[in-house]
């Protein structure tokens, strides 16, 4: 599916760069949304200048930012998104991933079409996969649900279980019995 200003913004998956408001200042305003979202149209993409990312009606745009301030959705804030980046998106389509980043703990779904999409991620619907990222957080922010299990380093423990999560369809409780 090719996406362009007509289309962009029907059942889509995008993650926008944020952008520094010299980027637009020279762009006319291409539409004005009921919410108050303004967006500008380019040839090769859309800056979209919003105070509130995340689900957007049907689509799920996130903002991936530099700044080290966090996307609040108060403020509003530019991103840009080529034609290339979107991606179709739906509720019933096994479409989403899961990454965690290490570092921070912080865990995101990504779409399938992503390029950096690897074969050994398992490809979920989105309920399933908003489920499974509860359960990651668990395992990433509590130790009760190690309690009764044989491990020498919990940290080690975590990441095995976690690509566990990730990669299978195996249930939690499966896969914590292997570790009794």
């Amino acid at each position: 599916m090719q996406y362009n200003k007509h289309n962009f913004h029907k059942h889509t998956f995008c993650e926008f760069q944020e952008v520094q408001l010299s980027g637009i200042e020279k762009l006319k305003i291409s539409y004005k949304s009921k919410s108050g979202s303004i967006y500008y149209f380019t040839e090769k993409g859309v800056y979209r200048v919003s105070n509130h990312w995340g689900r957007a009606a049907n689509c799920r745009w996130r903002l991936l930012s530099n700044s080290t301030s966090k996307i609040n959705n108060s403020t509003a804030r530019i991103g840009y998104a080529n034609w290339s980046d979107f991606y179709p998106n739906n509720d019933k389509d096994k479409l989403f991933y899961i990454e965690v980043n290490w570092n921070t703990n912080e865990v995101i779904f990504q779409h399938k079409n992503n390029l950096n999409y690897k074969v050994n991620f398992l490809i979920r619907d989105a309920l399933a996969t908003a489920k499974r990222i509860q359960i990651i957080k668990e395992v990433l922010t509590e130790e009760n649900w190690s309690k009764h299990l044989t491990f020498d380093n919990l940290n080690e423990l975590r990441v095995a279980i976690i690509q566990k999560l990730i990669e299978t369809d195996e249930t939690f409780i499966k896969i914590k019995q292997s570790y009794l």
